[in-house]
Formats: C-alpha cells, sequence, structure tokens
C-alpha cells in the first residue's frame, strides 16, 4: 500500500469503525511493522492515531525496536490530556520502547536482561504484572497522595506560626525556630 491506496484503506477503516461504534461493539486492530513503516513515510501517523484512539487494543505486530518507541512517543504527543504510557518487554529489542515510555517493566527470562536493566520495574515473569499494576500500583498512589497532603499542611503550619510570629517580635526579623527545630520538624509532626 502506497500514497492513495494507504489513504484509501485508512478512510476505510475509519468507516468501519464508526460502523462498529454505532452498533456498540467493540473495535482492535492490528498493524504491521511494514505497515507501519509506510503510514510513517506518507506522513499519516495522525490520521493512524485518531483511528486507533477509538479502539479498545491496537497490536503491532511485527515491528522493529525504533518503531515500538516511534508508537509510544506518537500517544504521549498526540493524546490529550496526555497519558502516563506503560511500555512492558522482555528483551533487547524492547528497550527503546521502555525508555520512551513514562514507565517501564522489563520481564526477565529466556531473551536475557537487557530490558530489565532498561526498565523501571523489573517482574520474573509476566504473571506477576497483574500484582504490580493493581496491588502495588494503588499502594504506591495512596502513599503519594498522604505524602503531598502531609508536605502541604506541614508548609501550612509553619508559615502561619511564621506570620503569627512577626507581629510579636515587632517585626524585628528574628527567627522563631532553631536549626534543630527545622531538620527534625518533619519527624515530630509525622509521630
Amino acid at each position: 500500500l502506497t500514497g492513495e491506496n494507504l489513504k484509501a484503506s485508512l478512510e476505510e477503516i475509519r468507516i468501519q469503525h464508526e460502523k462498529a461504534k454505532e452498533s456498540n461493539m467493540d473495535c482492535a486492530l492490528m498493524v504491521t511493522g511494514a505497515a507501519l513503516e509506510q503510514i510513517s513515510h506518507e506522513s499519516l501517523m495522525e490520521d493512524f492515531f485518531e483511528i486507533s484512539q477509538g479502539c479498545k487494543v491496537v497490536v503491532a505486530c511485527r515491528v522493529s525496536p525504533l518503531q515500538k518507541s516511534q508508537l509510544v512517543r506518537l500517544v504521549r504527543d498526540s493524546a490529550h490530556p496526555q497519558p502516563v504510557t506503560l511500555a512492558i518487554g522482555d528483551g533487547a529489542n524492547d528497550v527503546p520502547m521502555i525508555q520512551e515510555a513514562h514507565v517501564g517493566v522489563g520481564v526477565s527470562g529466556k531473551e536475557g536482561r537487557q530490558a530489565v536493566n532498561a526498565a523501571d520495574f523489573s517482574i520474573a515473569q509476566f504473571r506477576f504484572l497483574e500484582r504490580l499494576l493493581v496491588v502495588h500500583g494503588r499502594w504506591d498512589y495512596r502513599r503519594t497522595c498522604k505524602f503531598i497532603l502531609y508536605t502541604f499542611w506541614k508548609n501550612a503550619i509553619i508559615t502561619m506560626l511564621l506570620f503569627y510570629y512577626t507581629f510579636f517580635s515587632g517585626y524585628s526579623g528574628t527567627c522563631m525556630f532553631t536549626s534543630t527545630v527545622w531538620t527534625s520538624f518533619s519527624m515530630i509532626l509525622f509521630w
């Protein structure tokens, strides 16, 4: 497929997608490396992204490592609001994709440890992925929220104390807390 044939094919896929959406059916899209190369050479990546955005799943088969990273970059740059991208790989051919994504997960196995070395998180088998995302991801989200709230309220308390202290000190600019209090304040307030 080249030129007008490729544009016609993308338009046909778009029409089929609209029909499926009207009848409340889910869509899936499978693209090969050769087709993806043609799409990128014809500058139709934005059209491809619009079609793939409406699909439940997009499967890219027989794609090169560079094409994998380009797909992740396409999602990062084109989607609004910008999503957090996750790349999962188990070999050296997945390293560019893992490095391009916001979060990379490497699966150690028969293909070596290159993906594990390049990833943010490492798991031994694909079956551990659900626990990593659902359990540990939720725990991390809750801890991060608590830390942000703690930091905000800690700084609000310090600011209000310093604000009221300036009235009692006659605007002299003296420090209300010693350096020991500043360094141990987080630990004392946390307990």
